[in-house]
């Protein structure tokens, strides 16, 4: 079983490089340390163990960079999201981030994977192998009944779109946002909540990864990252806690007593 704590970003991964990913809580790795390799998978995936140094290619659909003091090196034409549907008139709209919060996924074979996706990179087709993490079907459902629920991730669509299509058999996602979406600040891949077109005061956002909301962190609802741990419950415990939230017009004095509380 792959414990990396996302998809690599290049093919070749030592296995001490892993280790110490999961040692340090599979988020931080010191700054100097960077791939020994950027192989033909480099890019596609979203990587939170080692960081980039350096912006993406301002080509094929990269993220927005973000200057040292926060301003948008360009500024979007419209907002990330269309109009609300006239059925989640007056819902929040949840964020809700793929890989480690809802499944993990690996190129390594795994023999009880959900999914099974070919991806199709510099002409070959490489094998992804995804697990769903436990009450994901669940919880997902629910979420879609309640909320306006967006999937937003640092992966690539080539990826990330499929794994939507097997994982979403309720239609819970109105919208889909991938890496193209982000905005590229201080090497990470952020999700700046406030290009979505929605009040921020009614945006939530689901994520294993701290770095992926630090512009809005008081919009966070933080959950662990997931690899394979099938006795893992922390979708099915939330429900209890979305059904309540999904029923208040300002979400911030809620969010503030679960963070305060736990």
């Amino acid at each position: 079983m792959d414990h990396s704590p996302s998809i690599i970003t290049q093919v070749t991964r030592e296995e001490e490089e892993n280790a110490t990913c999961r040692e340090e809580g599979a988020n931080e790795v010191s700054p100097s340390k960077k791939p020994r390799s950027r192989g033909l998978l480099h890019s596609l995936f979203c990587c939170l163990c080692h960081k980039e140094t350096e912006p993406p290619p301002a080509k094929n659909n990269a993220p927005l960079l973000v200057e040292e003091n926060g301003t948008l090196s360009k500024v979007p034409a419209k907002p990330l999201l269309p109009q609300m549907q006239s059925n989640d008139a007056g819902k929040i709209c949840v964020v809700i981030d793929l890989d480690e919060t809802l499944v993990h996924s690996s190129f390594k074979p795994v023999n009880n994977a959900d999914f099974i996706i070919p991806v199709e990179i510099d002409g070959t087709v490489h094998q992804v192998y995804v697990l769903k993490r436990p009450h994901v079907d669940e919880f997902l459902k629910r979420m879609g009944e309640l909320f306006e629920c967006v999937l937003f991730t640092a992966s690539l669509a080539k990826y990330a779109d499929p794994v939507s299509d097997l994982l979403d058999k309720w239609g819970a996602f109105r919208s889909r946002l991938f890496r193209e979406s982000c905005v590229f600040h201080k090497g990470n891949y952020v999700k700046d909540l406030s290009r979505l077109g929605r009040d921020l005061n009614k945006v939530i956002i689901i994520d294993n990864s701290p770095a992926s909301y630090i512009f809005h962190p008081d919009n966070a609802v933080p959950v662990a990252s997931w690899f394979d741990d099938m006795s893992d419950t922390e979708l099915l415990d939330l429900i209890p806690f979305f059904e309540r939230l999904s029923k208040v017009d300002d979400i911030y004095d809620i969010l503030q007593q679960q963070r305060t509380s736990s």
